[in-house]
């Protein structure tokens, strides 16, 4: 898809269809009365026989409206003007977008992008409405013998901004959106292929394209190797399985040699039958999703990349599979970390703390500034905040702030939970230095309270993305979050900017 900017009113455009907003009420948004003015009012007329009144999401496409070299006028309903707000932003381009894909115009001129939304700039709006257009277009066809219908003559999309000084702005976030947007791409279709597709080998092999491509420095460790760094904790996980386990190393230097990196570590199991502790029958196929976190490592990093971010960024990706097997982990087994603490596997379904505390141990030699883990990591931070924000735990107050912040101007959104040290005592193990689970109490906490102690070291932050990395049901599928959150993480760590980015 090509995205531009362009600044002009509406009346005066020549192109496949113009987009604009219509409030509760029929009350035309400034843009839509500019049209309506130059067709005679011919939109005021339409609005008045009721074929829509401006309700959130309802779509009206006209066609050779009088007067307006544009073939076409798509009207979008925006809800009452006093709530349009960041959601409504996203929600109306959406259906915009869906409205047009089932057209024959090849281009269209958005004023959407002109809408006014409290706190919001026009570098946001037009990123955004990027970002989402992607989001709207995208399909998953890679393993289908025949493609669905895949007719979408649209090819071409301008955003409209208020100024001509506005353009360097809305050229800069559209290279910022498209990175993003491309790197959301690659998680989702990571996360979409099948485990016995994309195996930790695959993802491996990935990561090492992904290198070429960009100029990444990317090192795969096998199993031999992961022995002897004592990988314990990772290396009891994928006994079970037939496939070798990986651990992905991807060095990306765009900072200042001697410069401390900044750490993502993602979990990158391809498929998590539970092990022993199996889990149940139903939907165990989107256990293909828990390596979403791995995914999203190798998504920002590719964004990260292609911005030529002035910084230096590691990727490590534990992979493995989780399997029952005659070899597995068994409940009750003792494991050693390669921190040297031991661990009680009471179950072997809490798979992702024992990978992922491997590879934060050996994140430590980077010496980094900060530390990022990504993890599909437990069904208790769905129970807690849905499927709407990730769950946020830190050691560092700053850190947080800086990642709750950077979800918030992306719409790719946290919550902090608490990390206080009262709930280390339910992952007290009579036989080992700590159990691997700590009950049903606060499980998403004591899984990040499990991780705090191999982060003593480092500022550390713990993203639980159980309930947003993938959507299920009718519109089942990856969702490639927290790419947005992470990339725009590293954008304000380059500007030096700890709140709320401005423009």
């Amino acid at each position: 898809m090509e995205f531009s900017v362009k600044s002009g009113t509406p009346e005066k455009q020549r192109s496949g269809c113009l987009v604009a907003g219509v409030f509760e009420s029929r009350k035309l948004s400034d843009e839509a009365a500019q049209i309506d003015e130059v067709s005679n009012g011919a939109l005021a007329s339409i609005l008045r026989r009721g074929d829509l009144d401006g309700k959130l999401g309802q779509t009206l496409l006209l066609h050779n409206l009088p007067n307006l070299p544009s073939e076409r006028v798509l009207l979008v309903g925006c809800g009452k003007e006093k709530e349009f707000n960041d959601a409504r932003y996203r929600e109306v381009t959406t259906r915009a977008v869906s409205a047009l894909k089932d057209t024959g115009a090849s281009e269209v001129t958005s004023y959407l992008t002109e809408l006014d939304i409290k706190g919001r700039d026009i570098a946001w709006k037009v990123r955004q409405a990027v970002e989402v257009t992607e989001a709207a277009l995208y399909r998953f066809e890679q393993m289908k013998s025949k493609p669905g219908n895949s007719r979408r003559a649209l090819k071409r999309v301008i955003l409209a901004v208020p100024k001509r000084s506005d353009l360097g702005t809305g050229e800069r976030a559209i290279r910022e959106a498209q990175a993003i947007s491309a790197g959301v791409k690659l998680a989702r279709d990571l996360g979409n292929l099948p485990g016995n597709v994309c195996t930790p080998t695959y993802l491996a092999d990935q990561a090492v394209e992904l290198g070429k491509r960009f100029n990444l420095t990317v090192t795969v460790l096998d199993e031999e190797q992961m022995r002897s760094l004592g990988m314990g904790a990772l290396l009891s996980v994928s006994r079970g399985s037939r496939q070798p386990p990986k651990f992905i190393i991807l060095d990306y230097r765009g900072g200042k040699d001697g410069d401390a990196p900044i750490a993502l570590v993602g979990k990158g199991l391809t498929f998590d039958a539970g092990g022993i502790s199996i889990k149940p029958a139903a939907n165990m196929d989107e256990m293909k999703y828990d390596m979403c976190g791995g995914a999203s490592v190798l998504g920002t990093m590719q964004a990260v990349a292609e911005l030529k971010l002035p910084l230096n960024v590691i990727g490590l990706v534990p992979s493995s599979e989780n399997l029952p097997d005659g070899n597995a982990n068994k409940p009750g087994d003792i494991v050693k970390s390669m921190s040297g603490q031991t661990i009680e596997v009471l179950n072997t379904d809490a798979e992702g703390r024992l990978i992922l505390c491997d590879a934060l141990t050996y994140a430590e030699r980077y010496k980094p500034v900060a530390v990022v883990d990504i993890a599909t990591l437990t069904g208790a931070c769905v129970v807690a905040l849905g499927h709407h924000a990730s769950g946020l735990m830190s050691n560092n107050d700053q850190l947080a702030r800086e990642l709750l912040a950077a979800g918030k101007y992306t719409y790719d959104r946290a919550w902090q939970l608490p990390l206080w040290d009262e709930y280390q005592k339910q992952l007290d193990s009579n036989f080992a230095d700590m159990a691997n689970v700590g009950g049903r109490d606060g499980g998403a906490i004591t899984a990040a309270s499990f991780l705090a102690r191999y982060t003593k070291n480092f500022k550390w932050a713990h993203l639980d993305i159980a309930g947003t990395a993938w959507k299920t049901g009718r519109e089942k599928g990856a969702t490639g979050r927290p790419v947005p959150l992470l990339t725009q993480y590293l954008i304000n760590q380059t500007e030096h900017v700890d709140d709320e980015p401005a423009a």
